[in-house]
């Protein structure tokens, strides 16, 4: 009796088994596959069944996907000119111009303002100028200076702008930081900054006519 419980026993585990494994069982019908690549070789299994609810799958992972964004930054300018009038003695005359940038450069971007003289030169003898060197025997007084003209116009998170300039200048190699930011930044309108210059005469400067030329150059980080 009990050879025969056992007999019994054995043959259940034994059908169980087969049912299992009949259940688990997959072949291997073919292969995902890359052309010219067999690193994304995978294979595809099947069932082995028939009907309903048969199936085969497989998946091939890792496909890259790209694009570029191509870089872009612009600068305008409000006007070509900056008229201070006729300067009288010891009152300080100003007038400014407004910048615009936009670009997509991700650590943003920034302006500096070069003197080409050094100074506002007499148009007649170079070597006099107004600005806070004594070198012609008189010292005035030559600035520029900057300041936000607008509010923010980037949408991105934790955009940040500033503008705050404020400097005597003399020499023609100095490039003073007009403007920065820390993100990108739409174009809009032209008047993300507002540079002023501001030139004071006394009464020993010599008349004449006076000028300076401003280089501003633009860069980005990306």
């Amino acid at each position: 009796m009990i050879n025969t419980k056992i007999k019994k026993a054995a043959a259940i585990t034994a059908i169980t088994a087969l049912t299992m494994s009949s259940a688990f069982a997959a072949t291997q019908i073919g292969t995902g596959s890359v052309t010219g690549d067999s690193t994304f070789d995978s294979p595809i299994n099947w069932d082995d069944t028939f009907g309903g609810t048969a199936n085969a799958s497989g998946s091939v992972s890792n496909i890259l996907i790209q694009a570029t964004v191509a870089p872009t930054l612009n600068m305008e300018i409000s006007t070509g000119a900056i008229n201070l009038g006729t300067l009288t003695p010891g009152t300080e005359a100003s007038w400014a111009l407004d910048l615009e940038i936009g670009t997509n450069a991700a650590a943003g971007a920034s302006i500096t303002a070069r003197s080409q003289s050094g100074g506002l030169t007499n148009t007649t003898d170079n070597n006099i100028q107004i600005n806070n060197l004594t070198t012609d025997w008189v010292a005035e007084s030559y600035k520029f200076e900057s300041a936000i003209d607008a509010a923010a116009d980037s949408t991105v998170n934790g955009f940040t702008q500033d503008a705050s300039l404020s400097t005597e200048v003399s020499d023609n190699t100095t490039e003073h930081t007009v403007y920065t930011s820390n993100k990108p930044q739409n174009t809009d309108g032209v008047n993300d900054v507002k540079f002023t210059v501001k030139a004071t005469a006394n009464a020993q400067t010599p008349a004449g006519n006076y000028e300076d030329h401003v280089t501003f150059t633009v860069t980005g980080n990306f």
